[in-house]
């Protein structure tokens, strides 16, 4: 996938265009993802949906909670097996089961947002989603 998303993407350089794409394309090839989008920084410290595919997202996510404020401040990606024994788990869809949350950096190498991807299945994502997706993104600032 990873050749597929960079030849859709090239050669242009907006990185909302690109998330958009990513999403597009992990959403509709992945059987297990149930959710998948972006959550992005915003200047005042807020943590907002993006770019995303799947049920209605939580809009805003309420800060040093849950797996995507886990990605961000400690600095990697964070894969939850179960979603229901992971402390302080944001539910936006009750369907959701696991989770991968990727940190996005830019190329200065500061976090500006995550990709969170959701499954309907216990234990779906593993060190092998992991590596495939911190590789995918980075080609949103490429």
């Amino acid at each position: 996938m990873y050749l597929q998303i960079s030849g859709l993407i090239r050669p242009h350089n907006n990185p909302i265009s690109t998330m958009s794409t990513i999403i597009a394309v992990l959403h509709h090839k992945m059987n297990a993802f149930f959710w998948t989008g972006f959550y992005l920084l915003q200047e005042n410290g807020e943590l907002l949906v993006g770019p995303y595919q799947g049920t209605l997202a939580c809009i805003k996510l309420q800060k040093n909670t849950g797996v995507c404020w886990a990605a961000i401040n400690n600095s990697e990606t964070v894969i939850v097996p179960d979603v229901h024994k992971f402390p302080g788990h944001i539910a936006c869809d009750a369907a959701s089961k696991s989770e991968i949350v990727v940190p996005l950096k830019d190329n200065e190498g500061n976090i500006i947002g995550v990709m969170d991807i959701d499954s309907v299945e216990l234990d779906s994502f593993d060190k092998i989603d992991k590596n495939g997706l911190e590789k995918i993104l980075s080609l949103v600032f490429a």
